[in-house]
């Protein structure tokens, strides 16, 4: 009885354990990810992590970037990505693609914001999955989805061309990926 009794409570503390770590994981204003450079977060002053971001943001609004904030960037930083994707608009003819919205990388280490619809001084802005080369905004045909802000910190710049694509830029990227944070905003109805 007293074995039925331990495994029973080990049981129960792991299950406690792993609804913690997901409520650590999904509350506050963004998650984190760290990488052996260090640690930093990505932030939006105009919705907190996966919160509903602003008409004024997106295809219904002024489709302007939303203002971003930048903190605890690795020291050893050269330069920063940003990629903001939609894992959740599947074109019908090739339903594995994630919608790319911003594709930016070379944004100085110093860089500690990007305020609304602005791009930091020298960096590059890539194709996005309407063939342009800016921001996109949430633009959703149906439901609700989820809008990943990505932020890497890089031991170098990328040598790479305005036509270049998020692939282009993770291929670019690695190896070189000191840290990394996401924010996760959501827009549909």
């Amino acid at each position: 009885m007293a074995h039925k009794f331990r495994l029973g409570t080990a049981l129960l503390l792991i299950v406690i354990t792993a609804c913690d770590a997901e409520t650590v994981a999904t509350s506050g204003p963004s998650a984190t990810t760290t990488a052996p450079g260090g640690t930093m977060n990505i932030t939006s002053p105009a919705f907190s992590h996966n919160g509903f971001i602003p008409d004024r943001y997106t295809c219904e609004g002024e489709d302007i970037s939303p203002p971003l904030e930048f903190d605890d960037i690795p020291t050893d930083t050269i330069s920063l990505v940003l990629i903001i994707d939609d894992p959740d608009a599947p074109d019908p003819a090739a339903p594995k693609v994630v919608w790319e919205h911003w594709v930016m990388w070379n944004i100085a280490p110093g860089t500690t914001s990007v305020p609304a619809g602005s791009v930091p001084a020298g960096a590059v802005q890539g194709t996005n999955s309407w063939g342009r080369t800016d921001y996109g905004g949430p633009c959703p045909p149906v439901g609700t989805h989820r809008y990943f802000i990505k932020l890497y910190a890089l031991d170098t710049t990328l040598a790479i061309g305005t036509s270049s694509i998020k692939a282009d830029v993770e291929v670019a990227m690695q190896g070189h990926v000191l840290a990394q944070a996401e924010l996760i905003g959501r827009y549909g109805g």
